[in-house]
């Protein structure tokens, strides 16, 4: 789940990989290898700089986010240090090509909080805090767009929430306000109506935006489909937790998003954990 704003932070330290990662890590994935692509957890700092790379890449080239970093050319923020990269090489040039940083509950303790409360007020989640990871960040190369390297990611999250016994997944999932050439709230505002009607979470975890998109002040009938990730989240069992977020710097509308492992559909259990 991709949380797609910016802070303005000091260079990014060293980063130190927690026990948590280290068990998580594992070799290839054979069904990515046969793709031509390699999942793996980020070791050292200059694999955390190629994720970083990629996101300023996609988020500051393609959609025109303005982006306040330290690092020329890089998406770097508070939490990357706090974080565990998850990275996706093409196995011919060794680029990266897809990633997403996690978070998890002992780390968001570490930084003071998740990312997501910088955007939501997530009072009504606190009973899950101990075992809940925010994933954020998500992005994938234009010429990798495909199933492949985002079934490789997602199959490399849900092996490392089952391994180290957490089971919820919350984040911000972008949508662009990039409509038709202009730039517009009425797509993410029409989004919104239609996953309220089929995927709104129960009313106890609901949260509420800092910054709300003004919805009432747009247009919400358009017939739009919500992004290809939001739609695979969907489909592995998401729920939304209410209303979206502005975030003006990206110029997007940012949906929060939950989901438990105990929630996925079984083929899609069956295909990333064989259970």
């Amino acid at each position: 789940m991709p949380t797609t704003s910016a802070a303005t932070v000091p260079t990014l330290a060293s980063p130190t990989l927690n026990p948590i990662a280290v068990q998580a890590a594992r070799a290839a994935d054979p069904a990515a290898a046969r793709n031509g692509i390699q999942v793996s957890w980020a070791r050292h700092q200059d694999e955390v700089r190629a994720a970083q790379r990629l996101r300023f890449d996609v988020f500051a080239g393609e959609m025109g986010a303005r982006l306040n970093t330290p690092i020329a050319g890089h998406d770097v923020d508070l939490f990357d240090n706090y974080c565990e990269h998850l990275i996706v090489r093409d196995q011919a040039s060794g680029q990266v090509v897809g990633t997403y940083r996690v978070l998890t509950p002992t780390q968001a303790k570490r930084v003071g909080s998740f990312y997501s409360d910088t955007e939501f007020d997530l009072t009504r989640l606190r009973s899950m805090r101990e075992r809940m990871v925010e994933l954020g960040r998500s992005c994938v190369h234009p010429d990798h767009r495909h199933g492949g390297v985002i079934m490789a990611l997602w199959g490399a999250l849900a092996e490392f929430m089952v391994r180290n016994q957490l089971d919820t997944m919350i984040g911000c999932a972008s949508v662009p306000m990039l409509h038709n050439g202009l730039v517009s709230g009425d797509a993410a505002a029409s989004i919104w109506r239609q996953v309220q009607a089929t995927h709104l979470a129960p009313i106890e975890y609901h949260v509420r935006p800092r910054l709300p998109l003004p919805i009432d002040q747009l247009d919400s009938t358009l017939d739009v489909e919500p992004p290809a990730l939001i739609k695979g989240y969907l489909r592995l069992g998401a729920k939304v937790l209410g209303a979206p977020a502005w975030d003006p710097d990206f110029n997007s509308a940012d949906l929060p998003m939950l989901m438990r492992i105990a929630d996925l559909p079984a083929r899609y259990r069956k295909h990333f954990l064989g259970a």
